[in-house]
């Protein structure tokens, strides 16, 4: 098929100067969907193309949100919530249990720094007894030894409750708790709107099913703009019934990232992840199948289970973008968060001990705030920035046909 947009710097070009016409398009597809709350998407750029690689339902890093970039995001973070519920006025955040991890502490810190400063009020509550060790609340200090404080909650009748909060009803909950576990909850019961919706953690969520999506949706943006859908996209293939831990699947496995090899090039590297894999682990980077059927014990094991032993049994093979940013010097790529479906701001991550075609969410990385404030109609100067946010509105509405499947 012939494109009227075929390389990187026209694709800049045409979304600089389109800027209104792109997002009056996605706001239209936006309205019949329901969007995620908030979320965060992990964002490589090489010397010929832009493309996602990964989708977080339950961001953490709002930290790394830039002081420019804070009053949107106040004001997208109100309106969201005005979405959900127009008279909510007390919020309950449900975070990850690792209350030790002082990094992740601080992100809840400037997460609810967020929905206060959008007016409204805030508690941070865990509706886990073995957290608490028989107190009602835990004292806690970030990595910035900001205090916070985490009350013990039930779950009763559809609804949270804290004993050392006694006077306090939710009328929303956020969830900012991943589910590698699932929580022993029936969700479906509530009686509060929790959002994102708990249906898809990662107990239950599979990347190569948002990746389907967002092709979907990429191929539908790109045929009404006529660009070349390469452009926005990275390869992938999906792989079901693998075990690394018994060596079974691992064949299948390693014809797909052969057949995938063919289609992109032999100097390209593919991504071989799981599925249902978070926090950059459960990530091999290879050349050939052949690495995967002569894989040896120890990346066995790092590829059979995950965060919190999720056993991992479905495999994303994903063409690897060689990223062509660059901060002092080190690869780096770009996570922007969404909140409502709209890009409030974002990060880049840096590493030394990496290559440009690496996994880059590993250990060595580095944390730089990247401002993408608002982003404006004919601005050359943020060009790239619009077409991050382009992706980032192209995912969440991917992650909106999730979110329809599961309701």
């Amino acid at each position: 098929m012939n494109y009227n947009i075929n390389d990187k710097e026209s694709l800049e070009k045409f979304i600089c100067k389109n800027w209104n016409k792109v997002n009056i398009y996605l706001d239209g597809i936006q309205k019949d969907l329901i969007i995620p709350f908030y979320s965060s998407i992990d964002i490589r750029e090489s010397k010929t193309k832009f493309a996602p690689v990964d989708h977080n339902m339950y961001p953490a890093g709002f930290n790394n949100i830039c002081t420019i970039d804070l009053e949107a995001a106040i004001r997208s973070m109100g309106n969201a919530i005005q979405q959900v519920q127009s008279d909510a006025k007390v919020i309950g955040i449900l975070p990850e249990y690792h209350t030790k991890n002082s990094f992740y502490l601080e992100n809840l810190f400037f997460l609810k720094r967020l929905v206060e400063d959008s007016g409204h009020e805030v508690y941070l509550f865990a509706p886990n007894e073995e957290l608490f060790a028989g107190q009602d609340k835990l004292e806690l200090l970030t990595h910035s030894k900001f205090p916070l404080t985490l009350y013990k909650a039930v779950y009763k009748d559809g609804q949270f409750t804290s004993s050392a909060l006694p006077n306090v009803k939710f009328d929303i909950v956020i969830l900012n708790h991943d589910q590698s576990s699932a929580i022993d909850i029936d969700w479906r019961a509530s009686k509060i709107p929790i959002v994102p919706t708990p249906l898809l953690g990662w107990y239950q969520r599979q990347k190569h099913r948002h990746f389907c999506y967002y092709s979907k949706v990429t191929n539908m943006f790109c045929n009404e703009f006529s660009i070349n859908p390469d452009l926005l996209q990275a390869r992938f293939k999906s792989v079901t019934e693998v075990d690394f831990g018994q060596k079974e699947g691992l064949d299948k496995l390693a014809n797909a990232i052969d057949e995938l090899k063919s289609e992109i090039g032999a100097n390209k590297k593919i991504f071989v992840k799981a599925s249902k894999g978070t926090y950059g682990m459960g990530i091999m980077v290879v050349d050939s199948g052949d690495e995967i059927r002569n894989i040896n014990r120890k990346n066995r094991n790092k590829m059979d289970v995950g965060k919190n032993a999720i056993k991992f049994t479905d495999v994303l093979i994903q063409e690897s973008v060689e990223t062509a940013i660059k901060y002092d010097d080190m690869p780096a790529e770009v996570t922007i968060y969404q909140i409502g479906g709209k890009s409030i701001g974002g990060f880049m991550r840096a590493n030394s001990e990496k290559g440009t075609d690496d996994n880059l969410n590993s250990r060595g990385m580095v944390f730089a705030k990247f401002c993408i404030s608002e982003i404006r109609q004919d601005q050359e100067h943020k060009a790239k920035e619009a077409v991050y946010s382009t992706i980032a509105r192209l995912a969440s509405i991917a992650n909106g046909y999730e979110i329809k499947d599961v309701l």
